[in-house]
């Protein structure tokens, strides 16, 4: 990629870089304790449950899952704030949004309110999901109702309850005058878009040309991002040239996947999370990573509330520019590329070991990444909540056996993001612009958030 986008100077010219306390404090409840007393735990936990209903929620993956990410961390935000006196609420900024206030005087304790944040707005996104699922948010709820209504006095743990659910159906509530994005992991490949037809332009992908995914995500409502945000840079200039700069990163594409090495397969493969009933959606990918951070720092409740607002703002706000890009240009991915002017037995390094499809490519325009654009959204946040020189070994795919998922380590968020955008040319499925601009698409997400 460009220098540009390469040098850790550039991340760093994007994002303030602030570090958060991470001192853990006795979970005692008295009068008046803010959010900022208690641990992580009750956060951490029901987002360690969504990661792994992420994995088997139909429709639910990018960027429809990002955008459940964005009202997910306004609700529990929203419902703590009362308890984080150095925050303020949200709700002045967004047109629409009413949040319940809080009783004067009364006592709430926040890691009850928490836990019934995610409980009834899980509910709400998750109608359609399996049994056993349903069962997992039940059995969360009640292992953490137990354990405070123990510990705290039954008026107190009722108003916090009633906290939580009054919240989250109130942002539950506010997403659904968003047409364009409400609900719409029903109907994700509607059959009423046709995509444009000419030199260079996007059509369904070899091996089996599924329909395009969410080609209406530009007209949902976004967060924080601007209006003059929501169009990425033209890409390169279509061409069929052997000495255009097209043809020769789509060249590049063919001899990398052609010669992979292990290396590279391990970095394809790590950073993939495109196979439904496999793995979490790339948008989660990156909750999974700022899970591992929080985990490991054990920051504060408080610190939790605002470190998951600002990243599901970013996903979200990240998938509707990207995905509006997408369909504007409509540049065709690679491998059709690839199998009509160079080689037509090539195929992809992304295989479907779900259900044995080889060969794969993601059904959406190439340009920009959508992956990318995750990793530079998220990294911003994590970058602005962490600090820049932040060591972590990812272990999202610790112990998988279906591909290569050995943990790997990296001195920043950056670094990470720069690995996951560059998977992408790896796997054959993005040019390598694609990446460039999505990344750089993501930070301004991060930064906007």
């Amino acid at each position: 990629m460009k220098a540009s986008l390469l040098t850790k100077a550039g991340f760093a010219l994007i994002v303030l870089a602030v570090l958060v306390s991470s001192c853990r404090r006795d979970e005692v409840y008295t009068p008046a304790l803010s959010a900022e007393v208690y641990d992580s735990e009750v956060v951490y936990e029901w987002n360690e449950l969504y990661l792994e209903i992420d994995r088997f929620s139909p429709g639910y993956r990018p960027p429809a899952a990002a955008r459940m990410l964005g009202y997910t961390g306004i609700a529990l935000y929203e419902a703590l704030v009362p308890g984080m006196p150095n925050n303020r609420s949200l709700r002045h900024q967004f047109s629409g949004l009413t949040i319940p206030d809080v009783e004067q005087d009364a006592e709430y304790h926040w890691p009850t309110v928490a836990n019934s944040v995610y409980a009834t707005i899980f509910r709400h996104w998750y109608p359609h999901i399996d049994q056993r699922h349903k069962e997992e948010i039940d059995r969360l709820e009640r292992l953490y109702n137990e354990e405070f209504r123990a510990r705290i006095n039954s008026d107190v743990f009722n108003r916090s309850q009633l906290r939580g659910r009054d919240v989250a159906n109130a942002v539950f509530d506010w997403s659904s005058t968003d047409e364009a994005g409400h609900n719409a992991y029903l109907n994700p490949r509607p059959t009423s878009y046709t995509p444009p037809e000419g030199p260079g332009l996007w059509q369904p992908t070899f091996p089996d040309f599924t329909l395009g995914l969410f080609p209406y995500w530009g007209e949902v409502r976004p967060f924080a991002v601007r209006p003059g945000d929501m169009l990425a840079r033209p890409p390169i200039p279509f061409s069929e040239d052997p000495n255009s700069e097209f043809y020769l990163q789509t060249k590049e594409n063919e001899i990398i996947v052609n010669e992979n090495d292990y290396e590279r397969l391990w970095i394809a493969e790590f950073w993939s999370d495109d196979i439904f009933g496999q793995t979490f959606q790339p948008a989660a990918r990156w909750i999974a990573i700022a899970n591992q951070a929080v985990h490991q720092e054990n920051i504060s409740l408080a610190a939790a509330a605002e470190l998951y607002a600002k990243m599901g703002i970013a996903l979200a706000d990240c998938a509707i520019i990207i995905w509006n890009s997408k369909y504007h240009y409509s540049v065709e991915r690679p491998v059709s590329y690839i199998r009509r002017l160079m080689d037509d037995s090539w195929v992809t390094a992304l295989n479907n070991t779900v259900n044995g499809v080889k060969g794969l490519t993601p059904e959406f325009p190439a340009y920009p990444s959508g992956h990318s654009g995750f990793g530079g959204a998220a990294a911003a946040v994590l970058i602005n909540v962490f600090g820049y020189n932040y060591h972590l070994t990812d272990k999202c795919h610790e112990f998988r056996t279906e591909f290569i998922g050995t943990p790997r380590s990296f001195a920043s968020f950056a670094d990470m993001a720069y690995e996951n955008a560059i998977s992408r040319i790896y796997l054959g499925v993005h040019y390598r612009m694609d990446c460039e601009e999505g990344l750089r698409m993501g930070y301004l997400a991060g930064e906007r958030a």
